[in-house]
């Protein structure tokens, strides 16, 4: 972040909710002269720091994004160099692709789906896509990026945002400078991105933006997820996410029964010769895990014990598990570190599926409201049959092991003290609870028990297992010489190898525990810091750090490259891991090379502006570009087209009873977390003197909506939507200012989530009340990740004695 010369944060608020990050960002302002950029409808502590300020409705980022996209690409304030070098912006579309009144070709209404076969690239007889590198005709990716977001004027995104054409204008030029090759521009994000039913398409909008400004892959540059917690990072990175194993890898769907079907399915095939398709490695990768999971059961006869693998027929996120729980599908739950009670959209109806449970294990450090949802106010614990198991946890000081930051950086940290009475470590508990399983199934010879009974679990003696055993495993090991592995490249198809999860390989070698190095030299004095700890890839420390070069490897600005070509000795010099082959036996890959394929991570080898089929199982569930829909529930028709909402959001039975309409609920409410308090409050909660210094819920409001409703600071007030209700003192502030959306004055709300019915504080003084904002919320899903619309929905809000 120091070597940014201009820093667009959005849908995030870095200042009070990402301090380490504005500590740096702060660098470069103080340091660089950066312009700081802040986009949210509420003024935070983050935007009081900023030069340039814009607010919009919750919910329109896209016709944001898009205004100033178009706004670029109409006075030509791009980086061509790099969009035709690095993207695919001169390949040229299937003359089988449109888009008409919000609907990109191959929707299927009834399906709620789209078929993404049009979205292929025109290719000759080898299959090789067609390239206009003139960028001139009517169906290159560049021409049909200008056609869609060309509806994106100023007036209409104004009408849309409620942000003032003037704003727009100011976010475009003070971002838009960094097309010039010598200036680099971040964008940070956070929840208040993603938050949404179209939230994946806002990041694709933010990574289109910056593309066009060639600001991917350079120190200062990217786009830059601001994580919420220490590891949010590391637990997507083990595929905490329920459609993917560990490595980024698709799951196992219905269908591929066998391993050769698994990775015809996730095995991207690439025709440009000039691609690395580094995907093409998934064999060596999805073969690795197997062994490490199964050891020496799995074998070429076993099919690698691909079997025991599961294939669930559909969704299995979140809300689609408390569905099924509330549907009396699902028995039991294990809850590790979680608070749905709280955290979970519609937390109500979450709690009614949790009364719907056999059993339910809550494993945390203090009671939390999801492990005593019994006694919830409203609910006579008789009427619930659910038996609940509360296993004391260890805190983060309490146990050993790696953590993962936004940086991709895996820092290894110690116990400081021991847990106190019997709480114990998430490994210690997840230890015990195989152990004694697999002593139930210890005499089956049943083949549904084999996964079970299989499973390789070699991480020491006792009851605490060694963390240390545990990445090695993840790192990966050479099975014919036991040796620990070095990186991926070492990986085989062959079950010569076990890894726990490619990426990380390379992280525990024969040398000992990278993750545990706390070297502070940084040479490249880009903030790299390439020993202290690890960071996957390889330690590589910028993702596509190629495109830091032009085309014949020469740095966009020199003073901020860790990688550079020696046009004399005909060379490389790098200071950080490079992102593509640049060396091999046969000496050095020349630039004109190794710039032809730089977004290896893609079949195609390019960046995506448009997002073709060519990755099977990764395509995306909505559109190739992003389009501006309203939220589920909005105030206001969408202007853009007929197509009121995401088409491809994922919605459940009874959800659209439940819509609610603006002549009812005319306020547009919004959530977010306060410096205070952590989470679903939980461990916050808990702590008097953090308890103290922010004791009750409260739901900001501006003035005109104060003096309109008759309500003062200190009021208390009934926050209403189709779902619930949740009282809340009133805070009267100039953070929020009304919006004038399409001539028509427009409310929005803020409130914090943290708050529950349980624990030292519960969010207010009325102990037969529950205070989370998410009984507000809906059961409703992003069309590929299906993360709950937290961020933009209708209520209304009446005063209360």
């Amino acid at each position: 972040m120091k070597n940014s010369d201009a820093v667009l944060i959005i849908g995030a608020n870095a200042a009070e909710n990402h301090p380490m990050s504005f500590k740096w960002i702060t660098h470069a302002m103080e340091h660089r002269g950066a312009k700081l950029i802040v986009v949210d409808p509420r003024f935070t502590r983050t935007a009081a720091k900023a030069h340039v300020y814009a607010r919009l409705r919750p919910g329109t980022d896209i016709a944001f994004i898009g205004g100033i996209i178009n706004y670029l690409l109409e006075r030509d304030l791009v980086h061509k160099e790099y969009l035709l070098a690095y993207t695919n912006a001169a390949h040229i579309i299937s003359d089988k692709y449109s888009f008409n009144d919000g609907l990109f070709s191959g929707y299927n209404a009834s399906k709620r789906a789209y078929d993404r076969s049009s979205l292929a690239y025109e290719a000759d007889a080898q299959g090789v896509p067609k390239r206009d590198h003139t960028l001139t005709h009517p169906r290159c990716v560049y021409q049909l990026l200008k056609a869609h977001f060309g509806r994106y004027d100023l007036d209409t995104v104004s009408r849309i945002t409620g942000c003032p054409a003037s704003d727009l204008v100011a976010v475009a030029e003070a971002f838009g400078a960094t097309a010039r090759p010598e200036l680099v521009g971040s964008i940070c994000y956070a929840m208040g991105t993603t938050q949404h039913t179209v939230g994946t398409q806002n990041v694709r909008a933010y990574a289109i933006l910056q593309l066009l400004l060639g600001n991917i892959g350079r120190p200062g540059g990217g786009l830059n997820a601001m994580r919420g917690e220490s590891n949010v990072q590391g637990s997507t990175d083990m595929a905490l996410l329920f459609h993917l194993i560990p490595g980024y890898m698709r799951g196992p769907a219905p269908g591929q029964e066998t391993l050769t079907d698994y990775l015809k399915a996730i095995t991207p095939v690439a025709k440009d010769p000039d691609s690395v398709n580094f995907w093409k490695n998934s064999p060596k990768f999805a073969i690795s895990l197997l062994k490490a999971w199964f050891g020496k059961a799995a074998t070429p006869e076993t099919d690698y014990c691909y079997s025991y693998l599961p294939k669930p027929p559909g969704n299995c996120s979140h809300i689609a598990l408390f569905e099924a729980m509330l549907a009396g599908k699902i028995k039991g739950l294990i809850a590790l570190g979680q608070n749905p009670a709280v955290g979970g959209p519609n937390a109500e109806k979450e709690r009614k599926a949790l009364d719907r449970l056999d059993w339910m294990v809550a494993v945390d450090l203090w009671e939390t409201d999801t492990s005593v949802f019994w006694k919830r106010p409203g609910v006579d614990p008789k009427d619930i049959r659910t038996e609940v198991f509360l296993l004391p946890a260890a805190s983060s000081i309490e146990k050993e092991g790696s953590v993962s930051n936004s940086g991709r950086w895996v820092q290894w940290r110690y116990k400081a003290v021991n847990p106190p009475g019997e709480a114990k470590s998430d490994l210690e508990i997840l230890n015990l609870l195989y152990k004694a399983v697999r002593k139930l199934y210890a005499s089956s010879t049943a083949v549904k028990d084999k996964p079970i009974l299989d499973l390789t679990w070699d991480y020491g003696p006792g009851h605490e297992p060694n963390p240390h055993l545990v990445m090695q495993e993840i790192n990966g090991r050479n099975l014919t010489t036991g040796k620990l592995l070095d990186s991926f490249a070492q990986l085989t198809d062959t079950g010569t190898t076990a890894c726990g999860n490619w990426i990380i390989s390379g992280v525990y070698t024969e040398a000992g525990n990278m993750a545990a190095r706390r070297e502070v030299a940084d040479p490249t004095g880009l903030g790299l810091f390439t020993r202290w700890s690890w960071c996957w890839p390889l330690n590589r420390r910028i993702l596509y750090n190629r495109c830091n070069l032009d085309a014949q490897g020469r740095p966009w600005d020199p003073s901020r490259t860790a990688i550079s070509w020696n046009p004399v000795t005909r060379a490389w010099t790098a200071l950080d891991v490079p992102d593509f082959v640049w060396r091999t036996p046969a000496g050095d890959v020349p630039p004109e090379k190794s710039g032809k394929s730089p977004y290896i991570m893609n079949p195609d080898g390019v960046a995506s502006l448009f997002v073709n089929e060519l990755r099977p199982n990764y395509g995306l569930s909505d559109g190739p570009f992003p389009e501006h829909y309203e939220p589920f529930e909005s105030p206001v028709r969408n202007l853009m087209s007929s197509t009121e909402f995401n088409p491809a959001t994922v919605i459940w039975p009874g959800e659209l009873a439940t819509k609610a309409t603006a002549a009812d609920y005319p306020l547009v409410a919004t959530t977010y977390r306060v410096t205070e308090h952590w989470q679903a409050g939980a461990m916050t909660r808990n702590l008097p003197w953090l308890a103290e210094l922010m004791p009750e819920m409260f739901v900001e409001v501006s003035h005109e909506l104060a003096k309109e409703r008759g309500i003062a600071n200190g009021d208390t007030v009934e926050l209403v939507s189709t779902r619930g209700t949740c009282l809340a003192k009133v805070c009267v502030t100039s953070r929020f200012k009304p919006f004038a959306i399409d001539g028509k004055t427009t409310h929005v709300i803020g409130m914090p989530w943290h708050y529950g019915f349980n624990g030292y504080v519960t969010g207010g003084p009325d102990k037969r009340q529950a205070y989370a904002a998410n009984q507000l919320t809906a059961h409703i899903g992003d069309a590929n990740t299906t993360i709950p619309e937290y961020k933009a929905f209708l209520c209304d809000l009446r005063k209360v004695k």
